[in-house]
């Protein structure tokens, strides 16, 4: 495991040992700086695939701040890559994001959506991420699977590791969460005047260990040299879209709370309707979701008290 803890905490290797049993490598490293990769792919050549996760992930905090955005998705893309480049073979997994769509015509999503201008710059460098990699599979002994996660939700059902954004979330659920143990005073919701079920708008929440197994199957995919293409993509959801009331609604179920919000004006770069198609998916890769969104919100809850009783 590499990263820089920017937005984690060691503390979560912990929680992997007692779940795993097993202590992975982990080094504090800044994929932005170049010859600190270069070290690290040195010092580690046995590597034969790469499951990569780090990028900034927030819809809002890349509009206002563009440029954090592009240097911590595209140039640790870029310096990975180039060291995997000089490998006989290597297998890459790729966060990509469901925000590549735009807001898409035809709903659910399926792979072969056009790719519709960005609406955020976040958007932008996932979009340009993986035209990246497919660039460099063309010249390359690089293999590669883009991702295309629509909205990850929940934590692992120990509650030994769970999401715990710095600062103030920048994702719906955490906020929900934090808003049940009294951190925040109450949820913005940011429009209800969509063409939706409820004005609220409408995305395809997938529990995260859901997403964690879908990676190890793609990794072992390509491991075991299954692919049909260098580069194959696929969507990663659970098919069923929810609005954020609904959100709200399954928190209320499972916390036994009433949960406190308000109507805000409309949030720049949030797409009115997103959920996807999984054929792909489950027939292709042979993967499916197999958690709800009561138990994804469970998860979390459980989680967030849990980190709060400390």
């Amino acid at each position: 495991i590499i990263d820089n803890l920017s937005n984690s905490s060691v503390s979560v290797l912990k929680g992997i040992v007692s779940i795993t049993g097993k202590e992975p490598i982990f080094e504090k490293l800044d994929l932005r700086e170049k010859i600190s990769v270069q070290d690290f792919f040195l010092r580690h050549q046995d590597i034969s695939g790469v499951i990569h996760f780090a990028a900034s992930k927030a819809v809002g905090e890349s509009v206002t701040n563009p440029l954090l955005y592009y240097e911590n998705n595209i140039s640790s893309l870029v310096y990975i890559l180039q060291e995997l480049e000089k490998k006989e073979k290597a297998q890459f997994i790729f966060s990509s994001s469901c925000t590549v769509y735009g807001q898409a015509d035809v709903m659910p999503i399926d792979e072969n959506a056009p790719i519709k201008p960005a609406m955020s710059p976040y958007g932008n460098t996932k979009q340009i991420g993986e035209e990246i990699i497919t660039d460099v599979s063309k010249v390359s002994n690089i293999n590669a699977i883009l991702l295309r996660y629509f909205n990850p939700i929940g934590s692992h059902p120990s509650a030994e590791i769970g999401e715990l954004p710095i600062g103030v979330p920048q994702n719906l659920v955490p906020f929900i969460t934090q808003t049940g143990v009294g951190l925040r005073k109450e949820l913005m919701v940011y429009g209800n005047d969509y063409p939706t079920v409820d004005g609220t708008c409408i995305r395809d929440y997938i529990h995260v260990v859901d997403l964690a197994k879908a990676h190890v199957v793609a990794l072992q995919r390509l491991l075991e040299n299954k692919n049909e293409e260098k580069i194959e993509i696929f969507n990663l959801g659970t098919g069923v879209g929810s609005s954020v009331l609904e959100v709200i609604a399954s928190f209320e179920k499972v916390s036994t709370k009433l949960f406190p919000y308000k109507i805000v004006d409309r949030r720049e770069g949030d797409v009115t309707m997103a959920y996807a198609s999984t054929n792909k998916a489950n027939e292709v890769l042979g993967w499916k979701t197999e958690s709800s969104l009561d138990e994804a919100m469970e998860s979390a809850w459980k989680w967030e008290q849990k980190v709060r009783s400390k």
